[in-house]
């Protein structure tokens, strides 16, 4: 059985025309595309509207921690 504790990956991402890196653990890599896939839509896309969001908060966190904090809340929506 492999263990879901693995250093964070990096990979590359465009949101609205711009190239970004994220770095994210592979099991949230894995909900993000499982996400994606359910909504039929890119990972780019799913990612540009958590950007969005994030954006909107009184103090916006990095784009890594709003992915982790959106996924860990998706269970609630």
């Amino acid at each position: 059985m492999s263990t879901p504790y693995h250093p964070p990956v990096k990979r590359s991402i465009e949101i609205a025309g711009h190239k970004t890196s994220i770095s994210l653990e592979p099991v949230f890599w894995d909900l993000l595309k499982a996400i994606a896939a359910e909504q039929g839509v890119p990972i780019n896309a799913l990612v540009a509207r958590i950007d969005a969001e994030r954006l909107e908060a009184d103090t916006p966190p990095g784009l890594a921690s709003a992915i982790r904090v959106w996924l860990a809340t998706m269970s609630r929506r």
